[in-house]
């Protein structure tokens, strides 16, 4: 005795063994025994023999039409062996009986199953839909396969419409065709989407690519702002005394900060320190408050600039020469050793008789020209000297004498594509001036809303971590006893925040942002998630640019230093990259290394040892 019986969603044939009635045991064509129940039997038959049975069954199945069995079948449930008693208009055989299960099996769409070996036809409605869905179906593979041939032959589809690349590179919808195609593409090509992209000309600038996706996943709406509506733009203050002077690179629009300084008729100097005074313009909450906030600092990276603020709004605060805008402004009276004798901080308006710009004051004001006591007049010569004499006493103050000597800073000028890449020392008489008087205001006025109660965020450092809170506490790395970041209220939000809480005490007012207050707490989350996130994006960037000045350059070896294991750090470039065939060395051995490729969608750098090299000196 043999049985077509249904098992795991296939049905099969097999030879009787042994029957218990309600199981079977049963040995398959290919020699394997199991045992089936005796509900899944759907037809028993001696002949023809097993051999070959299905073979026979599949080859009458194939003959079948389909739409003719759904056709003649009815409405009704039926078995399978009573529409083929009536298909074949007689009583059919094993093959026959078996033929028409197998198509009756595999054709879900036309007739739905109610039991082992009982169907009923599909509502004509639903199987026009089913029909049309499978036909879809198809015609979608067709486009998909088609889109994968252009795309391994590195040819973009026509389809690929700039819009359709982005989405493919950025906010990828896994169930579009054009995805299924790329995924496909690059399973075949054994490359990445973007490379592959690329070698078929959807990506034209490398630079776009990497700044788009961090637009598009911080700046969903765009870099733009709406119109910034109504802001206090007149101040009724009183004029400072001195003219003050600022000192920045030469591309900052955002002036937050600029300085004066007067000689007493005592011999004592009074040092000015005035921080751009936004805070005025808008109160917490309002519109142009949220545009701030849902921002939380400037954004830099080589070549580009996205601001906090309006730039309507900078303009009307920033410290411009030949203005007199308003300025939150610390005073120090400082004796000729040196020596703050007092401290007292007002609103005023102060006019700016300058903007210094680093690389015309730098030549002419550094280390030597300083040492020397000589060097050509410049804007403010004196008042310079003075504050760099100043700088030294509060640096030495702070137990921090030469603490940034070891590092160094890049300057990256971007003209179009050609990009060039200057490397300055920190700790410069620039840097030194400017970093002091920014570190005394910054604690000095953490100090004085801690002692007044008045709420702030502040930044401390313990064990080099650095973490913000409502709390004040040591800053162990700047070696100030608490410090409130609040110099630069037009490109951080947290500074601004912070400027309204001292304007709030220095007035005697209400501070707008309660002890513990909610407020606090969510700036402080969100800037540090978005102060992380420029953060990247500038590391990032600086290493794209890094990566096109190897290429513009030419650069097949390059001079490094061994940072530990293979990771070596370039000299003259902020890139730091593994390298291979690196021999065991201590950490800051002198190397040469060969540059052999640069990808500069992975912004990656091959690099392979070549040979140690003589130290340079210091």
């Amino acid at each position: 005795m043999n049985v077509l019986y249904e098992e795991d969603g296939a049905i099969k044939v097999a030879n009787v063994m042994s029957d218990a009635g309600s199981s079977l045991q049963v040995e398959t064509p290919h020699g394997k025994r199991a045992k089936i129940k005796a509900s899944n039997v759907l037809l028993r038959f001696e002949t023809p023999p097993l051999a070959g049975f299905m073979d026979a069954a599949d080859a009458v199945a194939a003959e079948l039409d389909t739409s003719f069995l759904w056709e003649c079948c009815g409405a009704d449930e039926f078995m399978f062996n009573e529409l083929a008693q009536d298909y074949y208009g007689h009583t059919p055989s094993p093959v026959e009986a078996a033929a028409v299960a197998l198509r009756l099996h595999a054709a879900p769409m036309y007739f739905y199953k109610k039991g082992k070996g009982r169907y009923k036809a599909a509502p004509e409605e639903n199987l026009k839909a089913a029909l049309a869905s499978e036909e879809k179906k198809r015609q979608q593979a067709a486009t998909v396969a088609s889109y994968v041939s252009q795309l391994s032959a590195s040819t973009l589809p026509e389809a690929f419409t700039p819009q359709i690349v982005e989405m493919l590179l950025y906010r990828a919808d896994k169930n579009c065709l054009e995805y299924k195609a790329l995924e496909k593409a690059c399973a075949d090509t054994g490359t990445t989407a973007a490379k592959l992209l690329e070698l078929c000309g959807a990506i034209p600038s490398s630079h776009d690519y990497h700044y788009r996706r961090f637009v598009l996943e911080n700046f969903p709406r765009g870099i733009g702002f709406d119109p910034v509506g109504e802001f206090a733009r007149e101040h009724v203050l009183p004029l400072a005394e001195a003219e003050a002077f600022s000192i920045d690179d030469a591309a900052t629009t955002e002036i937050d900060d600029a300085f004066s300084v007067v000689k007493q008729p005592n011999g004592n100097w009074r040092v000015g320190i005035h921080i751009a005074a936004p805070a005025l313009g808008f109160e917490a909450g309002s519109p142009l408050d949220n545009v701030a906030l849902q921002r939380m600092s400037t954004v830099y990276m080589p070549g580009h600039k996205i601001t906090m603020l309006p730039d309507e709004v900078v303009e009307q605060f920033t410290l411009n020469e030949g203005t007199s805008n308003p300025a939150l402004s610390m005073y120090l009276d400082v004796s000729p050793d040196f020596e703050i004798l007092s401290v007292e901080s007002r609103l005023e308006h102060v006019h700016i008789a300058t903007n210094l710009r680093h690389d015309t004051l730098e030549p002419v004001f550094n280390a030597e020209t300083l040492a020397s006591g000589d060097g050509p007049d410049y804007p403010f010569k004196t008042e310079l000297g003075m504050l760099w004499q100043f700088a030294n006493r509060l640096e030495e103050l702070r137990g921090k004498v030469g603490s940034q000597n070891q590092f160094k800073d890049y300057n990256f000028e971007i003209d179009g594509e050609h990009v060039t890449v200057t490397e300055r020392p920190r700790g410069s008489p620039i840097d030194k001036v400017v970093s002091e008087l920014m570190i005394q205001v910054n604690s000095h006025w953490a100090k004085q809303l801690s002692e007044a109660g008045v709420a702030a965020i502040y930044r401390s450092q313990n064990n080099g971590k650095v973490r913000m809170s409502t709390s004040p506490g040591p800053h162990q790395g700047l070696g100030v006893a608490q410090y409130a970041w609040s110099s630069s209220p037009l490109r951080r939000y947290v500074d601004l925040l912070n400027q309204r809480q001292i304007i709030a005490m220095l007035q005697g007012d209400t501070p707008p942002y309660a002890p513990n207050s909610e407020a606090l707490f969510s700036a402080i989350r969100d800037f540090e998630f978005a102060y992380d996130a420029y953060s990247n994006v500038q590391r990032s960037m600086e290493r794209y640019w890094c990566l096109r000045y190897l290429l513009q350059e030419g650069v097949t070896m390059a001079p490094a230093t061994l940072i530990k294991e293979n990771l070596v750090r370039f000299e003259r470039l902020p890139l730091v990259t593994r390298v291979f065939g690196m021999p065991e060395l201590p950490p800051g051995t002198a190397l040469e290394v060969e540059v052999s490729a640069v990808d500069l969608l992975e912004l990656e750098v091959r690099c392979k040892f070549h040979a140690e090299r003589p130290a340079e000196p210091a």
